[in-house]
């Protein structure tokens, strides 16, 4: 059997396979989320103080830099597998005329750019603002990724109606005013990364209730948009909604319970994955708004 046989039966084989390889695009993005929200929070942030090696002398992580070291390491080859999981999507999908194959591409893409954010955030002594800048751009990755498997699996449906359409990009719009408070608090509060990183200098407790706020008017306009929707028969977008909501909701307990018992690793770092969710929902209910035949 050639070489160009080979490639070909291995093509076809990963098309079978295009619509869990979708979504393993986006269960690991969401786990990259979680695996750096775990860096954060042991303060391992500067484990491999520099990049791409992770010392001046070595590319992976060896015993005179600790647990800390390990973690941080982990979670840059964890960049690989993100990479592996996406190229095999990209090639799942290079037949497919349109979107399918743009977004598969974006996702590809999006990967060696991740690295170099996470490498600039390092180089900078984890600046807090681009530490956040990186976590949003995991979230618009997390993103990508629904936009795909809806375009594979979603639900047949018609355009949705106008108020529904524009409530639903001003919920999407408030999410993502959301997520980036969510990491003004984190860059101002005790974990962002390394017991001597440097913080916003903004105070904690008012960029929390700052958040809290945006959290409340996220949930309005989300009911708002479940009961609209509901009433212009807009079912996908509907339940959709209801699914956004009730993880918002669960986000906002959990965020009130992590602010009054000062912080614990484990509920920050769920409140991280509820983080992931909402940026999933958010771009689920948007993606829902379009026709798909």
């Amino acid at each position: 059997m050639s070489t160009a046989t080979r490639l070909t039966d291995v093509q076809r084989g990963l098309e079978t396979r295009l619509v869990p390889l979708a979504w393993a695009n986006l269960v690991a993005n969401i786990v990259i989320v979680v695996t750096g929200g775990a860096v954060r929070l042991t303060a391992s942030g500067l484990g491999c103080p520099t990049w791409p090696k992770c010392t001046d002398e070595s590319y992976t992580a060896h015993s005179a830099l600790g647990i800390h070291g390990v973690i941080e390491f982990g979670n840059r080859l964890l960049t690989y597998v993100l990479l592996v999981i996406a190229l095999a999507c990209v090639v799942a999908a290079w037949r497919r005329a349109g979107r399918v194959r743009a977004l598969a591409l974006v996702v590809l893409g999006g990967i060696p750019a991740q690295a170099i954010v996470g490498g600039i955030t390092v180089l900078t002594d984890l600046n807090p603002w681009i530490v956040a800048f990186h976590l949003l751009v995991s979230m618009a990755m997390v993103g990508v990724c629904v936009w795909l498997v809806d375009d594979l699996t979603g639900p047949t449906r018609s355009i949705a109606s106008d108020v529904t359409r524009r409530l639903a990009w001003a919920t999407f719009a408030a999410g993502w005013v959301v997520l980036w408070l969510g990491t003004v608090v984190t860059g101002s509060g005790p974990h962002s990364g390394d017991l001597d990183s440097r913080r916003t200098g903004l105070d904690p407790e008012v960029v929390s209730h700052v958040h809290g706020v945006s959290v409340g008017v996220l949930v309005v306009l989300t009911l708002s948009l479940l009961l609209v929707a509901r009433r212009h028969g807009d079912r996908w977008v509907a339940t959709f909604a209801g699914v956004l909501l009730g993880v918002e909701l669960a986000q906002g307990l959990l965020g009130y319970v992590q602010f009054f018992t000062d912080l614990p690793e484990i509920l920050v770092g769920t409140h991280m994955l509820g983080a992931a969710l909402v940026a999933a929902g958010l771009a689920r209910v948007v993606v829902t708004t379009r026709p798909r035949a």
